[in-house]
C-alpha cells in the first residue's frame, strides 16, 4: 500500500470511530464539516431520516466571489455564514462531526464561528 492510500485509509478509520458515537436527529442534527485543499463543505444532517436539512459550500455560486480559503480566516467567515443559515432554518442545537480531523486550527475556528452565530453544540 502506498503512502497516500495508507493516509486515506487511516483517515477513514478515524471518521468511522467518531461516527459510531455521533448521530443527528431532527431536533439536533449532525453538523458535518469537510475541508479540502481548496474548499470547505458543511451540512446539517438528520441521520434518522437520512436527509440533509441545511448545506453550504464555498463552491456555491453566491459564495465563489468571496474566495473563502480553507484556512483559519476562511473557516471563521464560512462558519459564521453556515451558523446564520442553520439558525434561519429553525435549528438551535447541533452535534458537531469534525470528520477525521483533530479539533484545532481550522476546525476549531469553524466551530467557534458557528457557536458565535447562536448555534449550540
Amino acid at each position: 500500500m502506498n503512502k497516500t492510500l495508507k493516509k486515506l485509509d487511516l483517515a477513514r478509520k478515524r471518521h468511522w470511530r467518531l461516527r459510531k458515537k455521533v448521530a443527528g436527529t431532527a431536533e439536533r442534527p449532525r453538523l458535518s464539516v469537510k475541508f479540502t485543499q481548496l474548499h470547505i463543505y458543511a451540512q446539517a444532517i438528520d441521520d434518522d431520516e437520512g436527509r440533509t436539512l441545511v448545506a453550504g459550500a464555498t463552491t456555491q455560486k453566491d459564495l465563489r466571489d468571496r474566495k473563502f480559503r480553507p484556512n483559519k480566516t476562511g473557516a471563521e467567515a464560512f462558519g459564521k455564514l453556515v451558523g446564520e443559515k442553520i439558525k434561519s432554518a429553525g435549528i438551535g442545537a447541533v452535534v458537531f462531526d469534525r470528520g477525521s480531523r483533530q479539533y484545532h486550527g481550522t476546525v476549531k475556528a469553524f466551530a467557534d464561528a458557528v457557536r458565535a452565530a447562536g448555534v449550540q453544540f
